[in-house]
């Protein structure tokens, strides 16, 4: 069983050497391919070190840029099995080995594991997907409100472990590179399923998550991850619209979210220095991207 490996990495050099660490242990991989999106901290120096990594260097363009190249590189190693994950999750080392126990069924086309957060079970798997009724979540029967002790079918996972089959990327082809962050998994997930695959959840395949902790009180991390907001907002308008099976979801659903936030940002930006006036006209065109679907990089 050929097993590649691909991490993507941004300027977390000892996460990513930690996250290396383990895959290393991992004795089914065949091959580890790191997939280095413009680091400046130092890791494109340590990565030339590593004499036992195949490693692609290239500007930054996200999370689902990253998988896009590093899947690509995976399917011309002629890998059968493709492991995709960030640089802060930590495979537990049989964790291939549990997952690889389900390989031999041809539907299968995805493989997830458990990931544990500080012992605790830490999931956004789902098992359903709700595509015509625009007031309910996408995301239906998830996995972090049951107790799941044997392995069950989901609908989708993060790539955060994520295993693919390469007969599925050759049927359903590689990440919408486009996305840049967020939602990337899910729509490969949706993908594969609407192509007729399986997502099997194992929880007997442990991975460990690294615990952001941030002294940063709720204005200065509310600056940090201001930019991400466009993404969630468009990439989310961009699922409901290209999966919704009616006009309600494929436009309603996004538009609730979105008045959300413009609502908060007309709330806060008087009082705290996160939000101005101008971003309700940024969240507004970042609605209006998804619905039409022009992605890229803001």
């Amino acid at each position: 069983m050929n097993v590649v490996a691909v991490v993507v990495t941004y300027n977390r050099r000892e996460l990513l050497k930690r996250n290396l660490s383990c895959l290393r242990a991992n004795r089914p991989v065949q091959s580890i391919v790191v997939v280095n999106n413009g680091s400046t901290d130092g890791t494109t120096e340590w990565l030339k070190e590593q004499k036992d990594l195949i490693v692609i260097h290239q500007e930054n363009v996200g999370g689902s840029g990253g998988f896009y190249r590093g899947i690509q590189h995976a399917c011309q190693l002629k890998a059968d099995w493709i492991w995709c994950m960030d640089d802060d999750v930590f495979p537990r080392a049989d964790c291939m080995e549990h997952l690889l126990q389900y390989a031999d069924n041809p539907s299968v086309g995805i493989l997830a594991p458990r990931r544990l957060m500080e012992g605790n079970i830490f999931t956004n798997d789902f098992q359903q997907v709700n595509l015509t009724n625009p007031f309910a979540s996408m995301y239906q029967k998830k996995l972090k409100k049951q107790q799941v002790d044997a392995p069950v079918e989901i609908c989708g996972t993060a790539f955060e472990g994520l295993c693919i089959r390469r007969e599925a990327v050759e049927a359903i082809g590689l990440p919408n590179k486009d996305l840049f962050i967020f939602c990337d998994d899910t729509d490969y997930c949706l993908r594969a399923v609407l192509a007729g695959y399986k997502i099997l959840y194992i929880p007997s395949a442990l991975m460990d998550k690294e615990k952001f902790f941030s002294s940063d009180n709720w204005e200065q991390r509310g600056k940090k991850k201001k930019w991400k907001r466009f993404y969630q907002i468009r990439n989310a308008a961009y699922l409901n619209h290209r999966y919704g099976k009616n006009w309600a979801v494929r436009y309603l659903r996004s538009f609730h979210a979105v008045l959300g936030y413009m609502a908060i940002v007309l709330v806060t930006a008087p009082f705290k220095d996160v939000y101005t006036l101008r971003d309700v006209a940024k969240f507004w065109k970042a609605y209006r991207d998804g619905v039409r679907e022009k992605l890229g990089k803001y």
